[in-house]
């Protein structure tokens, strides 16, 4: 730690307000360079405040998940905004998002923008007071015109609006290529059985019929808790679905227990996923899109959310949507839920914790048609947006995408994205020791109760 004399740090700390208050010097900055000069966290925020917030910065920190080819979709959709406002957007992308957050909120060195992965983390830091109200940053008058009012209650909390719901995942989608598909004469399965049996076939004939991926940071396991999320959905039904995220069926309830097992009959299936199941813990789940398309194919089917198609255009460019690549819907289980119009899926929040007027500028940018039109065009996003038109989705399998999810006659959020955060966590951790040890289901569902038991009578 520098040490400055009183009167040094004095005027380093008013040339450091200037430079902020002129130049537009981001908050994070603001905040580093206080703390090279010996403020505390709590301090530095104080003064931050005191001039200001962050109203008089044309900079915006914005935290996310993206990278690779999200970012750059994510970037040419500001590309106008930045170009009109002249403002700089200062992305940190990183996998451990929620730790990462609230490390900053804990050293009162937020972003000015996050981008959750779900409404029950948005719901934890809102009722802690951490979060800005949307209501007179956005035209709430056209975001109703807009969005659904399911979309807009999922953004709400104790009446107030906190999150913006602008980049949505089918979560229905198995990916294949149509092309190997056709040269092996395998046709793809409109219910469980169906699935069950063309991997048998797959498997008989010494190929892998599925590619899996759980590694994601502190993250894993969740690309297993959707394959769970969507198997209990269409083998229940979305009342039963309700419940569970409620809590108000036990995790050792004999549905719960089916769901994981169903799973594991794809997870540990004979001869269904090469190295398993040591791959699929040490795989992540963009790499797990890959083995369908390579030349010989090391798998032939693959279940991932739509967002899928990023990783598979990023990874194969020459690949033809319709024909190198493409989706079925999940098999339907129960006959009453199709697969086909059953449907469970994510989103990408945009969530505010400055009073930044550029930050503030953005939000509402993002929350357009206009904007995310851009990302659309581009392929490996779904809008909710009722006025994003399916026109401009750039090809026939993502519009097949956004048509399935905007059509669904039952849709439900991830499970697990619903329900408090040391569930989902308990959810996940479940998932992987389940995968390396299927043996001990009972013992894992029976943690993740005790932690439900707790989490939710609190």
């Amino acid at each position: 730690m520098p040490v400055f004399g009183r009167g040094q740090r004095t005027k380093q700390l008013e040339s450091l307000v200037d430079e902020y208050v002129e130049t537009g010097l981001s908050r994070r900055e603001f905040l580093r360079r206080a703390a090279f000069l010996g403020l505390s966290a709590t301090a530095a925020g104080a003064l931050l405040e005191a001039c200001g917030g962050s109203s008089a910065s044309n900079t915006v920190d914005l935290l996310n998940v993206w990278s690779t080819e999200e970012q750059a979709s994510f970037n040419a959709m500001v590309a106008p905004f930045k170009q009109q406002n002249g403002t700089k957007i200062n992305l940190e992308s990183t996998r451990d998002l929620n730790a990462t957050l609230t490390t900053r909120l804990q050293g009162n060195n937020p972003p000015d923008i996050a981008i959750l992965p779900n409404p029950a983390k948005m719901q934890q830091i809102a009722k802690q007071g951490k979060l800005k109200a949307l209501n007179d940053v956005v035209d709430m008058s056209q975001l109703q015109s807009d969005y659904a009012k399911t979309w807009i209650d999922l953004g709400t909390y104790n009446g107030k609006l906190y999150a913006i719901f602008m980049k949505a995942a089918n979560k229905g989608t198995i990916w294949y290529s149509p092309q190997q598909f056709s040269a092996n004469s395998y046709s793809t399965p409109g219910a469980w059985q169906d699935l069950i049996n063309l991997s048998n076939t797959i498997a008989g004939s010494s190929k892998y019929p599925w590619s899996m991926g759980v590694s994601s940071g502190s993250a894993s396991g969740w690309p297993a808790a959707d394959w769970i999320d969507e198997i209990y959905l269409l083998a229940n039904g979305p009342d039963m679905y309700d419940k569970w995220v409620a809590h108000q069926i036990s995790w050792n309830d004999p549905s719960v227990k089916n769901a994981f097992q169903m799973f594991g009959a794809i997870a540990n299936g004979s001869h269904y996923i090469n190295g398993a199941p040591q791959s699929i813990l040490a795989t992540t789940f963009s790499d797990a899109t890959f083995p369908p398309y390579k030349n010989p194919p090391e798998a032939y089917m693959n279940y991932l959310g739509d967002f899928a198609v990023t990783f598979i255009k990023g990874q194969f460019p020459s690949l033809q949507a319709g024909s190198g690549y493409n989706f079925f819907s999940f098999p339907t289980i129960n006959p009453t839920y199709p697969g086909t119009t059953t449907v469970s899926g994510g989103a990408d929040l945009v969530t505010l914790y400055t009073d930044n007027d550029a930050a503030k500028k953005l939000v509402k940018y993002l929350a357009t048609a206009d904007a995310q039109k851009i990302w659309a065009g581009r392929g490996g996003f779904t809008s909710v947006n009722k006025s994003v038109p399916l026109s401009v989705y750039p090809d026939a399998v993502t519009k097949a995408s956004a048509q399935m999810l905007t059509a669904a006659t039952i849709f439900r959020f991830g499970a697990d994205d619903l329900m408090p955060s040391q569930v989902e966590d308990a959810f996940w951790k479940a998932c992987l020791n389940y995968i390396q040890n299927p043996s001990s289901l009972d013992s894992q569902l029976s943690t993740v109760e005790s932690t439900a038991a707790s989490a939710y009578s609190s």
